[in-house]
């Protein structure tokens, strides 16, 4: 599952979207090569073997690799998955050098062929032998479809749309049909149209995807990444409505969201679906019915959710956002109790007006807050002279470097942290929990921005990848008005 904002606390997703997307190579066919030793990618110069075989041993690579990991008792980090990846790939690449190299490749080998490039990430030669592959005669059915669903996840991530869609239609008229290939054809090519500014276009794909995906959930063996798949496509199709400004349909789509999830017991998405339903009406100009919308959520919940537990669940979750509705759009507050500001002189919030600005409310103790460190410190670089800030708030916890601190150790050691970690934007201490109360920020970290007109225009706690992703593409929509 994806991590959304506020969301981060109860799941830990890792982008199971993209993931299960994966399918084209997983799902096909079972593993059946053995582990790399991942000390060097080899391949042997004379290697015989059945391209299906040379397919195999690639795509089983990365699985192979995190289970060797996980049985040495090796962490994985960021670094050692991009490493195991781009091995992957590597591997991928010379296995299809080798297979290509052959003559008379059968269709067969001509289909494994095709999938070594896409995991190489050679679109061009996967689509080229796809293409030849889809020429061939003595074509399985299951295969020749697969073939084409994937030419046109191809031709989407190139922005290939007329081969796109003129595969998908190929599709649409062949037999066997599987839900999960429609579901990522229509899926990219939603995507791609949204990527290119065409999201009148993109609409039609993302409902078809969003469709499906919801289908999906009644596969009990498929739930829980089903779902998943349902909040996906309905931000997508929600994205595409939104961008479209077809207010109705977008609406809409966060609608179906929530009544999926309530048919299905699912809180978290039910609280998903009424939160951006309340802040897009917020983000719309129109708060005074978001508020409204606030509180028929809180009736609905317990009306809709079958279980006890599940409506207390999201009538919480609703609740802690009460503060966070309120505040969008409005004017931001003065900081308050403040005891220090390091390194630059004290400011004033309103004096920051003309700027775009995130004020990261975090503490050293905050394990999720280091995780967003390394955008932070990109965002400072990258478009500090557009004219963006970072403001780092905490406050006083008594405790630094394991042990209990006074507050001139403490303020030494946020210094130390600062440099450590390399954090180039202004520090700001407060002495006790007033500001975090006024912002709303008392679950940590919570992230607020506030736009040259020195409103706040979004409120999230929590972190993520798709979190962080969120709220660049937020900052720089911010940038962008003047």
């Amino acid at each position: 599952m994806k991590t959304f904002g506020n969301r981060a606390h109860e799941v830990a997703p890792q982008d199971l979207y993209m993931k299960f997307y994966a399918f084209i190579l997983t799902l096909l066919l079972a593993a059946s090569a053995a582990a790399q030793s991942g000390r060097a990618v080899k391949v042997a110069a004379t290697d015989e073997r059945p391209v299906k075989d040379l397919f195999d041993e690639a795509n089983s690579y990365r699985r192979l690799k995190f289970e060797e990991f996980e049985k040495k008792k090796i962490g994985v980090s960021k670094f050692l998955r991009e490493k195991t990846e781009k091995e992957q790939k590597q591997l991928a690449a010379k296995l299809a050098a080798t297979a290509n190299a052959r003559k008379d490749l059968t269709p067969d080998d001509t289909y494994y062929l095709a999938l070594l490039y896409w995991i190489a990430e050679n679109l061009d030669t996967t689509s080229e032998t796809l293409t030849k592959f889809l020429a061939q005669d003595e074509r399985t059915p299951e295969r020749t479809q697969t073939a084409r669903s994937l030419l046109v996840v191809v031709n989407a991530k190139q922005k290939k749309f007329g081969e796109a869609v003129a595969s998908i239609a190929e599709y649409q008229k062949s037999e066997p049909k599987k839900p999960s290939e429609a579901l990522r054809m229509n899926s990219e090519l939603a995507k791609a149209f949204l990527e290119d500014k065409q999201p009148a276009k993109a609409a039609r794909y993302a409902s078809e995807a969003f469709s499906t995906a919801r289908s999906l959930v009644a596969d009990t063996t498929l739930r829980t990444v089903g779902l998943d798949l349902v909040y996906d496509n309905a931000m997508l199709l929600f994205d595409a409505h939104r961008l479209s400004d077809n207010v109705e349909g977008a609406e809409k789509a966060l609608e179906d969201l929530r009544l999926t999830a309530a048919s299905l017991g699912n809180s978290i998405f039910y609280f998903y679906g009424a939160d951006k339903l309340i802040t897009y009406r917020i983000e719309t100009g129109r708060k005074p019915l978001a508020l409204e919308t606030y509180l028929s959520m809180l009736i609905a919940a317990t009306k809709e959710l079958p279980l006890e537990g599940q409506r207390a669940d999201a009538t919480k979750r609703l609740r802690n956002r009460e503060k966070h509705y309120k505040l969008l759009g409005e004017t931001a507050p003065e900081f308050v109790a403040v005891d220090k500001w390091f390194p630059g002189p004290p400011v004033k919030v309103a004096d920051l007006k003309g700027k775009v600005v995130l004020i990261d409310f975090w503490a050293t103790w905050c394990a999720p807050c280091f995780d967003a460190f390394p955008s932070l410190i990109e965002w400072h670089t990258d478009l500090r002279d557009q004219g963006f800030e970072i403001i780092g708030f905490t406050r006083y916890y008594g405790r630094g470097e394991g042990r209990d601190v006074t507050q001139p150790e403490e303020i030494q050691f946020l210094e130390r942290f600062k440099t450590k970690y390399k954090l180039p934007y202004d520090f700001v201490v407060g002495k006790d929990q007033s500001t975090q109360v006024l912002y709303g920020a008392t679950a940590l970290p919570t992230a607020v921005l506030i736009d040259r007109k020195g409103k706040i225009r979004y409120i999230e706690a929590g972190t993520s990848s798709s979190r962080l992703v969120e709220m660049r593409e937020m900052i720089l929509k911010l940038l962008a008005e003047k």
